[in-house]
């Protein structure tokens, strides 16, 4: 049987879906060097999240976590994800910068980048990828899975084509942003792409988010995936990707060949587990089947911040009304994928909608520019009647046409005297923050695995329901815990 790669998503999708992107450098650093022996296809780092975590709420250099992280884990490349041309945000930003950006990354030891777009536009991907390249790093197209009319499987084989043709990538990814990829449609999808790819790997990226992820990855990998997405518990599960362990295990009962060492994946998932207890994480739990998940296709963090807006607004009882009408949003507006930023757009735009009690009176400006092709070629046509209505309701300053000019001389002229590294993160991310990550000094790279430890100890030992009271002492001084009768 053939072999099947292992790409570990731990230090990077796994915190960014179960720990809101809080994985500190410092955590990551007992277990680098295992990670680099384990024998993985290659080990996931930054997307921009990380780089707005890091500054804002880490006090992290993210660009000095880069090279930090690439001084240890150096037998296989690190992968950096960038998402679209948006870097932070929902706009789009100038081809220059974003190549800059591309640029740094690689400079500071990434050595593989992935790019995806939410509208399927390879316009939006070519030119980062064809940079990366250029620039020595290895390439991925991620073609984002959607349920929908208009996503065939024969679209994403063209959309497959084209990557190669125009990107000349080194893999093609299957990407389920949303986690709605099913064990039936893996089973066709997966061989319209490989027809076109012929032995250029096709790796496979989804969350937990239904419950059928584990399942999607094994039929996927029977009907031709070379390389799947996992990360190690407590980081797997919930919303994250599936558990490394449990996958490598299923798959060489099925007789494929994985080639990792489990005992040092074992040392990893503890040394995280570790972590979680110590600092409050939540550890990922695996999901049960969710069939509402695929009428909405809202990723989970989204719905909760979808409550509280209508709480706010006093409609908590038009949640069910809220979900109906981004279902038929999606529908007038082209089927847009549900991840970022276009399930921000679409459940914004519903929410506006049930709350005027008239469909598109009032118009986020990111809805518009939806529309008049800001964020890219949309997949499909719209009615003409539709965007006359939004582009009618929506703010006069948006232009009807995007114009692309360079920005990056403007950056030098605007941020002078220091590197373009902390130049991009000055533009990125607003606020005194990177001045106050500058503050904080270079990151200390020892992590404390005695914090907490007392106060864990105390917590397991209460909790449990077979010990009656539980005394500590150190000779002169005792201190007895116990049931209260």
């Amino acid at each position: 049987m053939k072999e099947v790669k292992i790409i570990d998503t731990t230090l990077r999708d796994g915190h960014q879906s179960l720990w809101a992107t809080r994985m500190t450098t410092p955590m990551m650093m007992p277990v680098l060097e295992k990670i680099n022996d384990v024998g993985y296809d290659s080990v996931e780092l930054m997307a921009m999240a990380h780089f707005d975590a890091c500054v804002r709420y880490l006090g992290e250099d993210p660009w000095e976590r880069i090279r930090i992280v690439n001084e240890k884990i150096t037998s296989v490349p690190t992968i950096a994800w960038m998402r679209s041309k948006n870097l932070i945000g929902f706009d789009m930003f100038s081809d220059d910068l974003v190549e800059l950006m591309v640029e740094k990354m690689v400079d500071n030891g990434i050595g593989k980048i992935a790019v995806f777009d939410g509208l399927l536009d390879i316009n939006n991907m070519e030119g980062s990828l064809k940079h990366a390249k250029k620039l020595g790093a290895k390439t991925v197209g991620a073609l984002v899975f959607s349920e929908s009319p208009i996503h065939t499987d024969e679209l994403y084989k063209q959309k497959t084509k084209e990557l190669i043709e125009r990107a000349d990538v080194d893999a093609v990814m299957l990407k389920d942003a949303g986690g709605v990829l099913t064990p039936e449609r893996v089973k066709t999808l997966v061989p319209a792409m490989k027809e076109i790819l012929g032995d250029i790997p096709l790796e496979l990226h989804s969350h937990c988010l239904t419950g059928l992820a584990p399942l999607v990855y094994l039929e996927g990998v029977k009907a031709g995936v070379d390389i799947i997405h996992t990360a190690v518990s407590p980081l797997s599960n919930a919303s994250s990707q599936p558990t490394t362990q449990t996958l490598v295990k299923n798959l060489k009962d099925l007789g494929y060949q994985v080639k990792v060492n489990e005992q040092l994946i074992d040392d990893i998932s503890n040394h995280f587990t570790e972590v979680a207890e110590r600092e409050g994480f939540p550890l990922g739990q695996a999901n049960e089947y969710d069939a509402f998940h695929y009428k909405h296709q809202i990723p989970g963090g989204m719905l909760s911040n979808m409550v509280s807006q209508l709480e706010a607004a006093g409609i908590k009882d038009k949640y069910d009304t809220v979900l109906e009408e981004i279902s038929r949003i999606r529908e007038e507006l082209a089927w847009p994928i549900m991840v970022t930023p276009f399930s921000q757009l679409v459940g914004t735009q519903a929410v506006f909608n049930v709350m005027n009690g008239e469909r598109y009176k009032v118009v986020p400006d990111e809805v518009k520019k939806y529309v008049l092709g800001h964020y890219g070629k949309l997949i499909a046509p719209i009615d003409g009647n539709i965007i006359d209505k939004i582009v009618e309701s929506g703010s006069k300053n948006i232009p009807l046409e995007k114009k692309e000019e360079e920005f990056v001389p403007e950056l030098r002229k605007r941020f002078p005297n220091m590197t373009d590294e902390e130049r991009i993160l000055r533009y990125l991310i607003k606020g005194n923050h990177v001045d106050e990550m500058k503050k904080a000094g270079p990151i200390n790279t020892d992590y404390d695995m005695t914090k907490n430890s007392t106060l864990t100890l105390l917590k397991k030992l209460t909790e449990s329901k077979d010990i009656g009271f539980v005394k500590i002492s150190n000779g002169r001084t005792k201190i007895k815990l116990g049931a209260m009768q």
